[in-house]
């Protein structure tokens, strides 16, 4: 029996069958049953579907895995800043990894605004990258207009701006300020996502926050401890900091390699790098 403009008829040749109807039949009634199609040596036929509530269909046919984009990628890294009565300092491992690789030995999470002032960063990189040229073109044209560079309070602040800006789609970065205000004295912003800051006596984020801050929080702010303690020198500090990512190098796989270290006072920026342990 084949089909030939809307009839059927018996013992007809093919040349005038109506191959789009007899096409959309068969495929119709396969639907119904759930019978799928065949072609084979000795001609058609269809073989039936049975579809259970407990079979694993692996996204081929009846429902296909959602796959998602993601913008970000983590890379990793531990920065730290703290404050002094007439200083800061701010380190930062150089190690760049993505997931279980690594992919730099020597990348910097450091980044000199003014000859006080420094920002650190880890996070993802390119959105580290970004940010760090949105801030150096706003501190350019804030120094064409005033004649002079922006202090470090302003600097917290328009970095706080910045990162609100991008609210709705934020820079995968998380951020440490540190530098000295127009008194001389030492100044550790710490911030989140989206531009909320505050000053701290000192700040750390990254893959290695949770090693590093309640080492420091025990050895320099002295939480929970009745002892006195005279004030750190810059000298002090660094070797403090250096303990620290040793500390955090032996628990968390994205910190390693070296550690740079900046001391930021009235004279300047002296920077230099300790190493860490490579694998």
């Amino acid at each position: 029996i084949f089909v030939q403009r809307g009839r059927f008829v018996e013992n007809t040749t093919p040349c005038y069958i109506e191959q789009s109807f007899l096409r959309a039949h068969s495929i119709m009634s396969s639907k119904l049953h759930k019978e799928i199609p065949i072609h084979w040596s000795e001609g058609r036929a269809v073989i039936k579907a049975e579809i259970t509530a407990d079979s694993i269909d692996h996204g081929v046919t009846e429902a296909p895995y959602e796959r998602r984009f993601s913008p970000y990628e983590f890379n990793g890294g531990t920065v730290v800043a703290v404050s002094g009565t007439d200083f800061a300092v701010i380190a930062g491992d150089t190690r760049l990894s993505s997931g279980f690789e690594i992919l730099s030995r020597n990348v910097s999470k450091l980044h000199k605004l003014t000859e006080k002032c420094v920002f650190a960063s880890s996070g993802c990189k390119t959105d580290v990258d970004q940010l760090r040229s949105v801030l150096d073109i706003k501190m350019k044209v804030y120094a064409h207009n005033h004649r002079k560079p922006m202090s470090t309070t302003s600097v917290a602040q328009m970095l706080g701006n910045t990162l609100y800006y991008r609210r709705f789609f934020p820079y995968y970065a998380f951020n440490v300020l540190a530098g000295v205000d127009k008194d001389g004295k030492g100044a550790v912003y710490s911030y989140d996502a989206i531009g909320s800051f505050e000053r701290t006596p000192l700040a750390g984020t990254g893959s290695g926050q949770a090693f590093i801050v309640p080492l420091l929080d025990n050895v320099i702010t002295l939480k929970n401890r009745t002892d006195e303690r005279p004030p750190l020198t810059s000298d002090e500090v660094v070797e403090i900091l250096k303990d620290a990512f040793v500390t955090a190098g032996e628990r968390d796989i994205y910190t390693g390699d070296s550690v740079e270290i900046s001391v930021i006072n009235s004279e300047g920026i002296h920077t230099q790098t300790f190493a860490l342990k490579a694998d």
